[in-house]
């Protein structure tokens, strides 16, 4: 009898997603700031928070899957933006804050540092060129 009591709470525990597998905050899907796109935030294996486009408003161009045709990379200009990861290797800051990551533009195929804060439903995405206050801050809203 005890075993089965045991054995039972066990499964109990196993089984509860808040015990084992709770997320971030940020672990949830975007739109951008002109929702155009939906941009997945997930932690990797490698213990940061990256992300990757998972939706396009027109995932479509000359009847073809849109590629990363801007990219300063010219053998990566041929990848789809599907899928792509935009967000790389962002860290935990502060209760609200993730930084020292970077953020891609497949508009003009650069590389940006950037900082991300939460704000209930929202993301304030800030991408930089040496210092945050030289930069541009786009609002991403919650998507799911």
């Amino acid at each position: 009898m005890k075993f089965t009591s045991v054995f039972a709470t066990f499964v109990l525990l196993l089984s509860s997603n808040t015990i084992f597998a709770q997320k971030d905050k940020i672990e949830h899907t975007w739109y951008n700031q002109e929702k155009t796109a939906k941009i997945q935030i997930y932690k990797a294996t490698d213990g940061y928070f990256w992300g990757k486009i998972v939706w396009l408003k027109e995932p479509m161009e000359n009847g073809k899957p849109k590629v990363d045709k801007n990219n300063e990379e010219k053998s990566l200009r041929n990848t789809p933006l599907m899928g792509l990861p935009v967000l790389k290797k962002f860290k935990v800051a502060s209760a609200e804050t993730y930084e020292d990551g970077t953020i891609y533009d497949p508009k003009n195929g650069k590389t940006y540092s950037c900082k991300i804060t939460h704000q209930g439903n929202k993301l304030s995405v800030r991408g930089y060129i040496g210092i945050s206050i030289i930069g541009r801050t786009a609002e991403w809203t919650l998507a799911e």
